[in-house]
């Protein structure tokens, strides 16, 4: 399994930015976080300057939102659609886009839903609820 971390997640979006203004061919998962970064411009200004920002420290308290964090779990909710999994996530987030009349709105709600579930393991030190997961993510679209 993939586990990076905090560096190697940041440097991640550092590189594939760079490239992508350098104008030089991304790969992979490159290419699906150019999309995440080009509909999040306000996070673009951070990526321009990685000495500044590779270290730097949020606080959801004083309404700083961790731009790395946001587009990871993007990137989570994307590989979450390409495998349907759980099963039944990519219908739930098409109906939910259906309704939001936005993919990206729509991502942003299973967002919230998949910050709420990981935070209950978490708190409770359990595995992560596929089920209410999916549930969160059909309210939405319901």
């Amino acid at each position: 399994m993939f586990n990076p971390s905090r560096d190697q997640a940041r440097d991640f979006f550092f590189e594939t930015w760079r490239k992508y203004r350098a104008q030089q061919a991304l790969a992979g998962l490159e290419t699906v976080a150019l999309q995440v970064i080009l509909a999040h411009p306000e996070y673009q200004a951070a990526l321009d300057d990685p000495e500044r920002h590779r270290e730097r420290n949020y606080s959801p308290e004083l309404g700083e939102p961790n731009p790395f964090l946001h587009m990871s779990m993007h990137l989570a909710i994307e590989e979450q659609l390409s495998i349907d999994q759980p099963p039944g996530i990519r219908a739930a987030v098409e109906t939910l886009a259906r309704k939001r009349g936005s993919m990206h709105d729509a991502r942003h709600d299973v967002m919230e839903c998949l910050a709420e579930v990981l935070w209950q393991a978490q708190r409770n030190a359990a595995g992560f609820d596929n089920a209410a997961y999916l549930d969160c993510v059909k309210r939405k679209g319901g």
